[in-house]
C-alpha cells in the first residue's frame, strides 16, 4: 500500500514507523528540516521537505498513485486542504485528517466533510478521543487502561500488580481452574518496561502491568480477582482547562451527575470561557503547581486528579504534588515516551498517551480485511484487533487447538449473536463471529490476511 503522511511530528512519525515496518511504501512530508532529518535517519521511508497542501509537493510525494493520505500536521487548515487537493487533483481513494478546532466539528456544520464539499473520509479529533479515554478509566476504578470492543460487549482492561494482588506468582494456565466461569484471557504483560506476550506457564509478578480481555459483564469480578475493588471517584479535579480538560469536564458532568468537578486553569481569559461552557463544575484561575490553589481546590480530599495541561513536565509535577497532598488517584497525560517507564515508580497511577490514542484511531482505517477496530498497546508492542471471521478464514470450522495461529497472536474473546465466548482449545469459530485478539507487531500483517476474503472464494 502506498501512503502519504503529512506531518512528521510525534503522531506522523509513529504512523510512518508502523506502516514502514509492515513493508508499505511510505512518504512523509514536513516543512521542518530537523523533523525530516530525523525521519530519514530513523525510518525506511521517503521524506520530502515542503508544504503538505501544495499540489507540487503532493505530486512529488507520489499522490498520483497513492492509496491513502494521512494529514496530521499541526495546522487543521493544512490537513484539510491537503486532503482536498489529494482528492480533487490526484483522486487519492482514502483521506484521513486530524482536526483539532471544534468549530469545524459542530453538528450544525455536519455537511462540511462530505464528498460534495470537503471530501475527507475520516476525521480524527484527538482531544475528544483522549477525554473519552480518561472517562472510561474513571468509570472502571482500579484500571490503568480500558478499551471497549465489539459494541462494548468485551473490554480490554489493564491493571498494575503489587504485593497485595492475589494472583501474583500464579501460572496463567491456572486462571481457568481458579475462575471457571470468568471469561478472561491475559494477552499482555509489561515488566520493567519490557512487553511480553505471555505463555500459559508465565506468572504475574509484583510491579507488572497486566492486560486482559474480559466479558464486560464480568469486569467487576475480574477486578476483584486482581484485588482492585476501588470505589468510583466522586470528587474529581482537572488540571488544565484546554480542549482536553474542557471536553473531559463536559463529559463528566454528563456521565457522573453526582460528582463534584473542579477545573484549575492558569489563563484568566480561558478560565472564564471554560466556566461559561460548563454547568456544574467549579473553575479556578491559578497555577496547578501552586500549593495555595491546590488547597483551595480541596486536593487533599480528591478521589481523582487528572493532569491535562499542554506540558508533560507540568502534568507530572502536578500529579506528584496532588498525591503528596492526599489525592487518592492520579491520571496524567504524557506525550513523551521517555517518561512512561518512570510513572509507576514515581507513584502516578494512570498514564494517558494522546499520541497512542490518535495512532490507534488512524490504524483502524489503515488495516485491511474485515477489521472493525484496532488499538495499539504499549509503544508498538502489538495491537488489539476486532474483526469478523469469514467463511474462508483459517480460523473457521475447526477446534482452536487444531488451528496454527501465528506466533504472538492470542485470541481474547469470540462474540456470537450477542453472547461472549471465552476461547478454549475445543472452541470452534463460526463464519460471522466477531473475534477480539491480540497480535504482536510482527504478526499484524498475518492477522490481516486471516480476515481477508481470498480470491479463490469467488
Amino acid at each position: 500500500m502506498k501512503v502519504i503522511v503529512c506531518g512528521a511530528g510525534q503522531v506522523g512519525f509513529n504512523i510512518a514507523h508502523y506502516l514502514a515496518g509492515e513493508s508499505n511504501d511510505v512518504t512523509v512530508i514536513d516543512q521542518r528540516p530537523d523533523l525530516i532529518r530525523k525521519i530519514t535517519d530513523t525510518l525506511d521511508v521517503q521524506a520530502i521537505l515542503g508544504h503538505a497542501s501544495h499540489p507540487s509537493v503532493l505530486e512529488q510525494a507520489g499522490a498520483g498513485d497513492a492509496d491513502m493520505i494521512i494529514a496530521v500536521t499541526h495546522a487543521d487548515e493544512v490537513n484539510m486542504v491537503a486532503c482536498q487537493v489529494a482528492h480533487s487533483l490526484f483522486n487519492v481513494p482514502t483521506k484521513i485528517a486530524r482536526v483539532r478546532a471544534q468549530t469545524y466539528l459542530q453538528p450544525m456544520w455536519s455537511t462540511l466533510f462530505t464528498r460534495d464539499h470537503m471530501p475527507i473520509d475520516v476525521i480524527i479529533s484527538p482531544e475528544i478521543e483522549v477525554a473519552r479515554a480518561i472517562t472510561r478509566r474513571l468509570e472502571v476504578p482500579g484500571a490503568i487502561d480500558v478499551i471497549p470492543m465489539a459494541g462494548d460487549k468485551v473490554r480490554l482492561i489493564g491493571v498494575r500488580c503489587d504485593l497485595q494482588t492475589p494472583l501474583i506468582n500464579t501460572p496463567l494456565r491456572q486462571l481457568t481452574v481458579l475462575f471457571p466461569d470468568l471469561n478472561i484471557v491475559v494477552v499482555g504483560i509489561v515488566r520493567d518496561g519490557r512487553a511480553i506476550v505471555p505463555s500459559p506457564e508465565d506468572q504475574m509478578l509484583d510491579g507488572d502491568e497486566v492486560y486482559f480481555v474480559v466479558d464486560t459483564l464480568h469486569v467487576p469480578r475480574a477486578l476483584s480477582a486482581f484485588g482492585r475493588e476501588d470505589q468510583e471517584a466522586r470528587r474529581i479535579i482537572i488540571f488544565g482547562g484546554g480542549n482536553v480538560g474542557l471536553f473531559l469536564a463536559q463529559q463528566l458532568e454528563e456521565d457522573f451527575p453526582a460528582a463534584s468537578i473542579k477545573v484549575i486553569e492558569a489563563d484568566k481569559e480561558r478560565a472564564e470561557f471554560v466556566a461559561k461552557s460548563l454547568n456544574r463544575a467549579v473553575v479556578l484561575n491559578g497555577d496547578v503547581l501552586d500549593p495555595e490553589i491546590l488547597n483551595e481546590a480541596g486536593v487533599s480530599h480528591a478521589e481523582a486528579v487528572v493532569s491535562a495541561t499542554n506540558d508533560d513536565e507540568t502534568n507530572i509535577l502536578a500529579s506528584l504534588l496532588a498525591k503528596r497532598y492526599g489525592a487518592r488517584r492520579s491520571m496524567t497525560l504524557i506525550n513523551k515516551t521517555t517518561y512512561s517507564a518512570l510513572m509507576g515508580p514515581l507513584g502516578i497511577d494512570v498514564v494517558v498517551s494522546p499520541r497512542t490514542i490518535t495512532v490507534s484511531n488512524i490504524l483502524q482505517h489503515v488495516r485491511r480485511g474485515r477489521i472493525h477496530a484496532v488499538h495499539s498497546l504499549h509503544e508498538g508492542f502489538g495491537e488489539l484487533i476486532e474483526a469478523d471471521a469469514l467463511e474462508t478464514s483459517s480460523l473457521v470450522g475447526k477446534p482452536l487447538k487444531e488451528v496454527k495461529l501465528p506466533t504472538g497472536v492470542l485470541l481474547g474473546a469470540v462474540v456470537r449473536g450477542g453472547t461472549v465466548i471465552s476461547p478454549r482449545g475445543n472452541t470452534i469459530i463460526q463464519s460471522g463471529d466477531r473475534v477480539v485478539l491480540f497480535a504482536a507487531a510482527e504478526s499484524v500483517k498475518k492477522v490481516e490476511k486471516m480476515f481477508s476474503v481470498r480470491l479463490e472464494y469467488f
